[in-house]
């Protein structure tokens, strides 16, 4: 059975640690599956991440943002997801349309109703069956991130991550039987067993 789940939330979450582990264990249970991420999971997709986060001396507009994060999507489902899920995998993604509706209208205040076209017109429809919200304060998520130099993203103000999370939050709310929420704050492996639980039903 194919199945699309993806992990969102903010800086520091621990939402890719919790996709790789959820990978791990179905490959140990013989599960077809295919761990990806954005902005990336493509060669294509590889370039643009890496002038989205670390382009210096360039100032991108958050129109650009936003386009520029769907142009790399737009690839990802033509090439990875539609082929892995007509092919029955179990497909996991770090980050999906959702980071961007949270980033780029709620992070960066771009009108909801485009946002949303632009990721519609990218992802062609296709939507998670599950997508993991794991949920912490800006503050907290930030003082997690260890590395010496922060991303275009992770250097924004507090402000910005607040919006965000409140982005994230307000989705969930919105769609309570795709989002799964996590109190982020939890063991790694008190988070690992709360998603596996979900999991498993879909499965």
């Amino acid at each position: 059975m194919a199945l699309f789940i993806t992990f969102e939330g903010g800086e520091g979450c621990g939402k890719s640690v919790q996709a790789r582990s959820l990978y791990r264990r179905l490959v140990r249970l013989a599960i077809p599956a295919l761990l990806t991420h954005e902005p990336g999971g493509t060669s294509f997709g590889k370039r643009v991440g890496y002038w989205l986060k670390w382009a210096e001396g360039v100032k991108i507009s958050p129109m650009t943002e936003l386009l520029l994060f769907n142009a790399s999507r737009a690839q990802l489902v033509a090439e990875v997801l539609r082929p892995g899920l007509k092919a029955g995998q179990t497909i996991i993604s770090d980050r999906y349309a959702d980071s961007t509706t949270a980033y780029q209208s709620y992070g960066r205040r771009l009108a909801l109703d485009i946002v949303k076209a632009v990721n519609r017109a990218a992802t062609g429809g296709l939507m998670p069956d599950l997508t993991v919200l794991l949920d912490i304060s800006a503050e907290e998520g930030l003082a997690r991130k260890r590395t010496s130099k922060r991303d275009r993203f992770e250097a924004e103000d507090i402000a910005f991550h607040r919006r965000v999370r409140e982005g994230y939050l307000k989705l969930a709310a919105s769609e309570p039987e795709r989002w799964l929420v996590i109190d982020a704050s939890q063991s790694k492996a008190k988070i690992k067993e709360i998603i596996w639980q979900r999991v498993k039903r879909l499965l």
